[in-house]
């Protein structure tokens, strides 16, 4: 097995981890959060969940980002990110910079004191964070499903 392919595997690996386990956030845990008798209880659930998903997203987000770019370096990529038919290319990579803004920028400077402010409107902040999972989700499935299809030579 060359570098390359094992660099794809693990490239592979890690987004089917940072993005399946949020694809799980989005579609089952924020709906049973939103479904219960307490709204508390809700937000309590939803906050134990994510602590644990939030340190292994913390892993697989920079590793899919080391090994793209691995790979990008090793095959000499680059030009193509330059080509509008390959626009997924550069997809993945503003999705991957926005995710690591999200978890490493925005979530510990402002995680804490939305939970807190959360407390007083657990409703209100699960749907609030709802609506970013579903979009983030939505993006996530486009360029996903536009680098899968890129990659066989389907676009473009």
């Amino acid at each position: 097995m060359d570098d390359v392919t094992l660099a794809r595997a693990f490239h592979v690996l890690a987004i089917v981890h940072w993005i399946g386990g949020m694809a799980f956030v989005t579609l089952v845990v924020l709906p049973a959060a939103r479904d219960t008798a307490d709204p508390r209880e809700g937000l309590a659930l939803f906050e134990s969940v994510e602590g644990r998903f939030s340190p292994q997203v913390r892993l697989s987000v920079p590793l899919a980002g080391l090994s793209g770019f691995y790979m990008a370096e090793r095959l000499d990529a680059w030009p193509r990110f330059l080509d509008p038919a390959q626009w997924w290319l550069g997809a993945m990579v503003l999705l991957w910079l926005l995710f690591m803004t999200v978890l490493f920028v925005v979530e510990p400077a402002i995680g804490p004191r939305l939970l807190e402010a959360g407390r007083s409107d657990p409703e209100g902040l699960l749907r609030r964070v709802a609506r970013v999972h579903w979009l983030l989700l939505g993006a996530s499935a486009v360029v996903a499903g536009g680098a899968v299809l890129g990659a066989h030579g389907l676009l473009g």
